[in-house]
């Protein structure tokens, strides 16, 4: 799905000009953000489990692991949704019926967001709208919302109130250019239908800049994270095209950070969903995938599909040192609750970080991200200091670059790193005991 670089219909003299979008500091710096896919799928919360290796690429859309996909995937007959659709809730309910049967119980925002800042997030990006059409605010455009079906609640006021009283940032995900509830199409099965069956007349681009425009007035979000393009109809010089909009939210949020995945020639920091980035990339970037094959919640998941806190660790170590951010995804169940499988993981995440954040928040790439041989390790560079993240602790040793040595090297606790000089000429520092256990540490070395 080459959502970063389709840029619509050939405009010619008649495109118009888009604002500069440069990355802020502040989106830099934060390196850690938080997905929050929760939404009227998390009421089914189901898709295949995904197997090893994957599906055949013509079964990609029928046997879709995404659980937010359910609305499209429900649609293509025979396929294992369609059949437990069946099964679960009967032939005669639609998607479009779950909503009344969406229950978000006593769900307490502040709790819910002080457990992804306590993992480290340093900023949260929940879905307003996901490509079933269904608005997690009170919007004007439709009455296919959370405040007036299923949870009757704002669910997204409450979660930029809580957002906003942790100090943390606010970003908003939006479905630009995929919204099924106002669509009329057959389901989508191919990457050619992604694009084949989707609106771009002049009804749904005003109605999709009326829902941003709202989410922007409401809530100034500090990012806007668009999704699958925006509508063709949409890119012109309209006050309603995206262009227009992406003026208008500047000037609401000058230092906003923007998202590539507007179908236009001019865009923000790069997004790669579950693909892993060989080197350092020289435009700010995001890695975003969810702790499992699912961003929604997917109650056919279990552990042997899901990142341990390890495995998050290392992630985050690995994108950071090329450039990157990591936006990972929590999938609460329909109440909002955190499976406690996601849970794990955050909380492995957010002990790590308190104890080596420095080597983490706030850095850039060093000369290079990780070296060909040797124990694996990452490096990144900031106040002064390289750090080296030894990625495999229990192998006891952390072999350093030449142009490193000599260097005052410290460990987070603080204590004194003792390099040994090998009869091969190369310098190594020796993992404390008390630290080979633990998924990666940071050797702090002075520049």
């Amino acid at each position: 799905m080459n959502f970063e670089t389709r840029t619509g219909p050939d405009l010619g003299d008649a495109a118009p000009q888009y604002p500069e979008m440069p990355v802020p500091d502040w989106y830099r710096d934060a390196k850690l953000g938080f997905f929050v896919h929760w939404g009227l799928y998390s009421v089914p919360a189901w898709a295949p489990a995904h197997p090893p290796g994957g599906v055949p690429t013509e079964d990609a859309y029928a046997h879709h692991q995404y659980a937010e996909w359910y609305a499209n995937t429900v649609r293509i007959a025979g396929s294992p949704t369609w059949e437990r659709h069946q099964e679960r809730y009967g032939p005669g309910t639609s998607y479009e019926d779950l909503a009344d049967r969406w229950d978000v119980g006593g769900f307490d925002a502040d709790a819910f967001i002080g457990a992804l800042v306590d993992a480290g997030a340093r900023y949260v990006v929940p879905t307003t709208k996901h490509h079933d059409g269904f608005c997690l605010w009170n919007t004007t455009t439709t009455t296919f919302n959370a405040a007036h079906r299923g949870p009757r609640r704002d669910l997204i006021a409450e979660l930029h109130d809580a957002t906003r009283r942790a100090n943390t940032r606010f970003g908003v995900y939006f479905s630009g250019a995929l919204d099924w509830h106002v669509s009329d199409y057959p389901p989508i099965e191919s990457d050619t239908d992604l694009f084949r069956f989707r609106r771009g007349d002049d009804w749904f681009s005003r109605y999709a800049a009326a829902q941003l425009d709202e989410l922007v007035d409401r809530f100034r979000p500090d990012l806007l994270w668009n999704d699958i393009e925006w509508p063709d109809g949409g890119k012109g010089r309209d006050d309603f095209a995206v262009a227009a909009l992406l003026r208008r939210y500047l000037a609401a949020v000058p230092d906003g950070a923007v998202n590539d995945r507007w179908g236009v020639p001019r865009h923000g920091f790069l997004t790669r969903e579950y693909t892993h980035v060989a080197d350092i990339v020289a435009q700010p970037w995001e890695s975003t995938r969810g702790l499992g094959y699912s961003f929604g919640y997917n109650q056919a998941e279990d552990a042997s599909h899901s990142l341990s806190g390890a495995a998050l660790i290392r992630l985050l170590a690995d994108v950071v040192s090329k450039n990157g951010n990591l936006l990972i995804n929590v999938g609460p169940r329909a109440d909002g609750s955190i499976p406690e499988l996601q849970q794990g993981a955050m909380r492995d995440l957010g002990a790590w970080l308190r104890r080596e954040g420095d080597a983490i928040y706030g850095t850039r790439p060093w000369v290079r991200a990780y070296e060909q041989t040797g124990a694996p390790r990452a490096y990144t560079s900031g106040d002064g200091v390289v750090n080296v993240i030894a990625l495999d602790p229990a192998a006891g040793e952390l072999e350093l670059p030449g142009e490193l040595v000599g260097r005052p090297a410290r460990w987070a606790d603080g204590a004194e790193a003792a390099l040994e000089r090998a009869a091969d000429g190369r310098v190594r520092a020796s993992i404390p005991d008390a630290l080979r256990a633990e998924p990666a540490v940071a050797l702090r070395i002075a520049l």
